[in-house]
């Protein structure tokens, strides 16, 4: 209600913004979740969490080892093989304080790279036990993270949270920006800013999953074709929001209509 309310922020405006904005046409109202949703949200929110943690205890330690000449790999497996030799050596000249302090990051980042797992456990035992939400891992490019986001942004409550699949495209970021004045339709790109930043990167970076497929492998569905062909038309990228798109509309009329997804 921040576009409605005049004037300074206080009760009153408040209480007059809220009464404004109840009267408008077309107003979209927020829908509530239910248990299950929240379960989910909150896992991926740890989930997510912990990722960073990692990620940010992986990147000092490659970086503070490098500051002593010493290159370590950043990949997760590497980089735990790669430490323990370095503890194990005893002619590199490491002072003892040193190697307990290192020991302990080590311990560490294998703790968080366990919780990350144990996290991923849980968030698949939760999904299977969701009929709507287990039968969203049959489309292209939806894995556990993405059967989750489309499963809470796209039931609410009661219902579903959008009158119609373009709708929820819309909201999430995966159509074309309009800017039209005098009778002149203006399209754009889908623009760099959205309210869901993670849910519409998570989404169209599963969809480059498959277009990469699509490119080293022939095409076998119908949907396959059509992306062969957008691609050579628009590009790889281009094609991947394309896909983006239509599988969140294709989510919604799987959980609309109560249907299983068959691939032409």
């Amino acid at each position: 209600m921040k576009a409605v309310r005049q004037n300074q922020k206080t009760d009153k405006n408040d209480a007059l913004a809220i009464v404004q904005t109840l009267f408008l046409p077309e107003i979209t109202f927020i829908t509530g979740k239910n248990t299950e949703q929240q379960q989910l949200q909150s896992i991926k929110r740890l989930r997510e969490l912990a990722l960073k943690h990692q990620g940010a205890a992986q990147k000092q330690i490659v970086s503070l080892l490098l500051e002593l000449n010493i290159r370590v790999p950043n990949a997760q497996a590497s980089l735990l093989s790669k430490l323990e030799d370095i503890l194990e050596d005893a002619e590199n000249g490491l002072p003892d304080i040193f190697r307990a302090t290192f020991n302990v990051a080590k311990n560490q980042l294998e703790n968080m790279l366990k919780t990350v797992r144990e996290y991923d456990k849980y968030l698949e035992k939760s999904i299977h036990a969701l009929p709507d939400c287990k039968k969203l891992l049959k489309l292209e490019g939806v894995g556990s993270i993405n059967a989750v986001n489309l499963y809470i942004a796209l039931r609410g409550e009661q219902s579903l949270s959008f009158k119609k699949g373009k709708d929820a495209s819309a909201c999430i970021g995966l159509t074309a920006i309009q800017y039209s004045s005098g009778g002149k339709t203006n399209i754009g790109t889908i623009g760099k800013h959205c309210k869901n930043t993670i849910l519409r990167s998570q989404l169209i970076t599963g969809a480059m999953a498959v277009v990469i497929k699509v490119l080293r492998y022939r095409a076998k569905t119908k949907k396959e074709r059509w992306l062969q062909g957008l691609m050579q038309r628009r590009g790889n990228k281009c094609a991947a929001v394309a896909l983006a798109n239509k599988t969140v509309r294709t989510a919604y009329a799987m959980l609309s209509q109560n249907t299983e997804y068959h691939a032409a």
